[in-house]
């Protein structure tokens, strides 16, 4: 059947939305599947994208497509259901929506299918949690030397946002690390325990940073806002008020994201005397084709192999591993060529954290 593929990929990423607690987008995901197997107005929306493989998330882009158009005024019965537009959703009568989203979809086929050629990006404001603790990590090891500026480059960086971690604030009971004053507040960053490094941790000094994406969005135009807003799930206010809080700080403090891919782009980055050199990527390196990704270690390689206690170097990586039977989202840290060490792990939107028992298998790959 032409939309069985289709089919299977949006119950998959039901199933994953369920899991990472948004019932709103796992319900509406349920109903399209459906939806596209009777020929629907969702199998016209994603006419041309019936085998698109998984990667593409031709379902997130679908919701993303709905939320945009409720966030721009266009699909109001749509709205009285998405929290994120001051409507309510209860997961007690998970099919409420569903008219009003296939209505939606039915009225606005040429922006729905004009949206599903954007790629999601998100640009989740939650995992800088995770960068701020790999740099409080590095800025206290013997070999980085006393604490320094840092020079923040980052792969994959989307619109850039999470070049801005050290003016976010991140809490947990009894914990706080960051600007008091911060529009963004990561709360709940930590699930027990923080690790010992981040008490009473010096607040992180980011003197230049820049990143790069094959397709930048512009966090300060109109267009490029709604893109980051409609691709988070609209029954998940907290990560609302988190990029909000980050667009508007990118409003006020340059972080120029470059269109480019990653091996490119390390090319033109050296180490430089006084300063930490940081380059860290989050949940991208699945994105990246085999043959550029070698190139990109390459150029990782060559950083490390420059790095100096005056001039040090760190890697940091928020990637999903394999481990044992399945995927586990892991914070990594290399400073200059020491061994890699893994330093936490967290939910794949970075909240929260924990740290990892001292047999965990995680810890020996």
């Amino acid at each position: 059947m032409p939309h069985d593929h289709a089919a299977a990929m949006f119950h998959h990423q039901a199933d994953a939305c369920a899991a990472l607690g948004s019932p709103l987008s796992a319900a509406l995901l349920r109903r399209a599947a459906e939806d596209l197997a009777a020929g629907g107005p969702c199998a016209a929306a994603i006419a041309g994208h019936e085998d698109a493989p998984g990667p593409d998330a031709i379902a997130l882009r679908l919701l993303g497509a709905a939320h945009a158009l409720v966030l721009s005024g266009l699909a109001p019965d749509l709205a009285a259901h998405y929290p994120s537009a001051g409507g309510h959703f209860d997961p007690a009568d998970p099919d409420a929506p569903w008219p009003a989203f296939r209505a939606a979809v039915a009225a606005h086929l040429p922006f729905v299918r004009e949206w599903l050629t954007r790629p999601p990006q998100t640009n989740e404001v939650g995992r800088a949690n995770l960068l701020l603790t790999g740099l409080a990590w590095a800025q206290r090891q013997p070999s980085a030397g006393s604490p320094l500026p840092v020079r923040l480059r980052e792969l994959g960086s989307s619109a850039g946002l999470n070049l801005l971690a050290d003016r976010f604030r991140c809490t947990a009971p009894d914990f706080s690390y960051g600007p008091p004053d911060s529009p963004v507040v990561l709360a709940d960053a930590w699930r027990g325990e923080p690790p010992a490094w981040l008490r009473d941790a010096p607040l992180q000094r980011v003197t230049d940073r820049r990143g790069c994406d094959p397709t930048p969005i512009d966090p300060r135009s109109a267009d490029g806002s709604l893109a980051l807003r409609s691709y988070l799930w609209a029954d998940q206010l907290p990560r609302v008020r988190r990029l909000e809080g980050a667009l508007a700080l990118a409003a006020e403090t340059p972080a120029p994201v470059e269109a480019t891919g990653a091996a490119d782009f390390l090319r033109g980055v050296e180490t430089a005397a006084g300063t930490l050199t940081v380059v860290w990527h989050s949940v991208m390196r699945q994105y990246v084709p085999a043959d550029e990704w070698r190139r990109t270690e390459n150029e990782l390689a060559r950083l490390a192999a420059a790095s100096t206690p005056s001039a040090p170097f760190l890697h940091l990586a928020f990637e999903p591993r394999r481990v044992g039977a399945g995927h586990r989202f892991l914070l990594t840290a290399r400073l200059g060529t020491d061994p890699e060490v893994t330093l936490a792990e967290a939910r794949p939107h970075g909240l929260p954290a924990w740290t990892l028992e001292p047999n965990d298998p995680a810890l020996t790959l």
